[in-house]
């Protein structure tokens, strides 16, 4: 089966729609605009996504999700003044 591109942006498209979420683009070679995104892009796939080899995409999800559990609620960020981004909102609350 292919999902190619066309397909997987048409069938968000349409998700979007459904849930009344609309969709905005960056520009194209702006990455800037986007800068959380792409952080945290980069974190996913230098610190786990390419050293590991991946059985199945279930366990691409399984490993993700512990991942962020412990991203957020376990490691320190220095840029939030060593702490976790679950302990920075519990501050800014």
């Amino acid at each position: 089966m292919y999902y190619g591109p066309e397909l997987i942006s048409g069938k968000l498209m349409e998700w979007a729609g459904k849930h009344q979420i609309q969709i905005q683009h960056i520009q194209p070679g702006k990455p800037q605009q986007n800068a959380y995104m792409e952080r945290f892009n980069r974190t996913v796939r230098y610190e786990w996504l390419s050293q590991h080899y991946w059985q199945s995409i279930y366990v691409v999800q399984m490993f993700a999700t512990q991942w962020m559990y412990k991203y957020n609620h376990q490691r320190p960020n220095m840029a939030l003044g060593s702490f976790t981004p679950k302990q920075r909102l519990a501050i800014a609350a």
